[in-house]
């Protein structure tokens, strides 16, 4: 955890907070909204011992500002900041995890720059879109908005968790500090600054994304799904469960629930590297084999 350059990025109408650990082939770690790069910096350092790893936050969001004034953010917009990242690191291929909301822009970033995702492992990614009951969930998505503008990010908040557990029906349970690793701890003071951007400009357009299933399934062979053993039945598990029967592949399990990689980082570090290393191994045989 100690070896972290903490390095900045300018792109068009934002600048990047972006740290970089380690040495080796380089990975590129993308957080949902409204977390940061904190929510995923003990899985950056598990895997440090064998990757360079970069984490950052999204623009917009803690210490990623914008250059000019709020506006709506789609996950194009936060695509292009990944192929940027990449390009002033090499340009790749990488290797790319993206978790919830960030796996949307890693499944974009393969789609659109296919030459910079060496292999991809897209955990949770809430596509209901893809779900049969999509009109379902553009209401409530929609009325977590209007909770929003009416109530305030409290309430909206508590519309907007409750679907990870699926049908809301109440306010979620209040997360277990006790057991929340430290750099989890810090981010979830910057988290409470993300809030009213998320709710304002980025939960709708994200949740509209429609992932380019054509071009996925031809890149079936480096991508991977993963859903949390814990999981329940909501919008991001059952969305990782559509993805992964469109591309033809089963899901990789791993423990906990949605955020199972912050809480189990050595466990779940070894599950990603295993996954890279045969989704690597599955596209050179499917290239030869051309």
């Amino acid at each position: 955890m100690n070896d972290v350059r903490i390095r900045t990025l300018q792109v068009p109408g934002a600048n990047l907070h972006y740290e970089v650990r380690g040495s080796g082939p380089l990975l590129l770690m993308i957080p949902g909204a409204p977390a940061d790069a904190g929510a995923l910096a003990g899985l950056a350092a598990a895997l440090s011992t064998r990757y360079t790893v970069i984490t950052y936050d999204q623009r917009g969001l803690s210490r990623s500002p914008l250059t000019g004034p709020a506006r709506d953010q789609d996950v194009a917009v936060f695509t292009e900041d990944a192929h940027r990242l990449l390009t002033a690191h090499g340009g790749g291929p990488a290797y790319v995890l993206g978790n919830s909301g960030g796996a949307l822009t890693a499944l974009d970033l393969a789609a659109r720059h296919p030459g910079q995702v060496r292999a991809l492992v897209a955990h949770e990614p809430p596509i209901p879109e893809m779900l049969p009951d999509r009109e379902h969930w553009r209401t409530v998505f929609q009325n977590v908005q209007d909770a929003y503008r009416a109530e305030g990010p409290g309430a909206a908040m508590q519309k907007f968790v409750a679907t990870i557990e699926g049908e809301p029906s109440g306010p979620p349970q209040m997360p277990d500090f006790s057991q929340m690793p430290p750099e989890m701890l810090e981010m979830m003071g910057r988290i409470q600054g993300n809030i009213d951007f998320f709710l304002a400009h980025v939960l709708l357009p994200v949740l509209r994304f429609v992932p380019d299933l054509s071009a996925l399934r031809s890149a079936a062979d480096r991508i991977a799904v993963g859903v949390g053993a814990a999981s329940p039945d909501g919008v991001p598990f059952r969305s990782a469960l559509a993805l992964a029967e469109h591309l033809g592949t089963k899901p990789i399990e791993f423990p906990g629930d949605h955020q199972g990689l912050a809480f189990d980082a050595p466990t779940s570090a070894g599950i990603i590297h295993d996954a890279f290393t045969r989704l690597t191994r599955d596209a050179v045989a499917s290239t030869e084999a051309m």
